[in-house]
């Protein structure tokens, strides 16, 4: 069993510090799914990714913004989101700590 708020109150405190502003660590694993809790201080940007096959964001502490071709949509603590199906970025506009949730792959019947 993984404590999501010891987890998140380290990574934020090592955001805060770190150059790039960003700390991040896996906390659950299995088969396609991923849990991981990221850490941004004030201002930092997590740059235009791919989206996984399905995800979703929950924010643990402070407010960031997925941003994408589609719009920009505003996450606040304790909203949870589903991640934009397409290339999107990460902004933090105060020091933040999310759960993203995301399934890497699906395996339809034939």
């Amino acid at each position: 069993m993984t404590d999501i708020e010891l987890v998140a109150r380290e990574h934020l405190a090592v955001a805060v510090e770190a150059p790039h502003g960003r700390s991040a660590a896996m906390v659950a694993q299995e088969g396609p799914l991923r849990q991981t809790v990221l850490a941004l201080k004030a201002g930092a940007v997590l740059g235009e990714h791919n989206a996984p096959v399905a995800g979703s964001v929950y924010v643990l502490e402070g407010s960031i913004t997925l941003v994408s071709a589609g719009g920009r949509i505003v996450v606040n603590e304790n909203q949870l989101a589903l991640v934009p199906q397409e290339r999107h970025s990460v902004e933090a506009s105060e020091d933040s700590v999310f759960l993203l949730t995301a399934v890497t792959e699906t395996h339809l019947p034939a």
